[in-house]
């Protein structure tokens, strides 16, 4: 769409894409710590779109769409990178209820209970809630981070390196076996919110309405599951 003069109309397009913004930007929400402010990231990803609309040389159709959800991501990680979101009391709270996961995998032989989980840091079962509440964010910690040590940039990590040796990508496709055993192994209700925030793409509201929970109660879940996973990945 262009205007009388035959200049794109950046401002309907950027009206038309806006609530694609806001989608990517509360689907990211789910990922990050409490202290992130979803205006935030939305702001950031309006950048993201701006970008993408100037970028982009074919017409704004889907190809775009889907050109335009890559440019928006990438603004908003870029804000986060910049912003330095990843504290170090996430950390620990992740690593304390990684250990207890571990702790318990390994006495038990299999996957411990949330009760059992908040035994094992001593606890109750509502301060363990909690917990799992304040440790939302690690999620996007992905097996790469495992590689290096924690006092590194996550973002930094995770950049793929695009010249792997063969001997790097078998590594690389035990991993992900590893990793697809462990999402096959958790508990079903964690599995479940795993398929359908990472494969149906539903943010956290719309999978609370699904299972009939609240939207902290499946945050709770979504963290213990990642716990779960990463706790897995670790003894490899």
């Amino acid at each position: 769409m262009y205007t009388a003069t035959g200049t794109l109309d950046k401002e309907r397009h950027v009206a038309e894409f806006a609530p694609l913004v806001k989608r990517i930007a509360h689907h990211m929400m789910a990922k990050l710590p409490a202290s992130v402010q979803v205006d935030d990231l939305v702001q950031a990803g309006m950048i993201g779109l701006l970008d993408a609309i100037n970028r982009y040389e074919g017409s704004l159709g889907a190809q775009f769409e889907t050109y335009a959800a890559q440019r928006i991501r990438g603004a908003i990680l870029d804000e986060l990178r910049r912003a330095d979101w990843l504290p170090r009391s996430l950390r620990k709270k992740m690593r304390r209820i990684e250990a207890a996961v571990n702790a318990l995998e390994q006495r038990l032989g299999c996957s411990p209970s949330e009760q059992e989980l908040a035994n094992e840091l001593n606890v109750s079962l509502t301060e363990y809630h909690e917990i799992l509440q304040d440790a939302r964010g690690g999620q996007l910690i992905y097996y790469e981070d495992f590689r290096q040590d924690d006092d590194g940039h996550f973002l930094d990590r995770r950049c793929p390196d695009s010249e792997n040796s063969p001997l790097e990508e078998m590594l690389d496709a035990d991993l992900r076996s590893t990793l697809i055993k462990a999402i096959e192994d958790l508990p079903p209700r964690e599995k479940l919110v795993m398929g359908m925030h990472y494969e149906q793409d539903m943010n956290l509201r719309e999978i609370g309405e699904v299972l009939g929970v609240s939207e902290s109660r499946v945050c709770q879940l979504h963290t213990q599951a990642i716990a779960r996973v990463r706790s897995r990945l670790k003894q490899q």
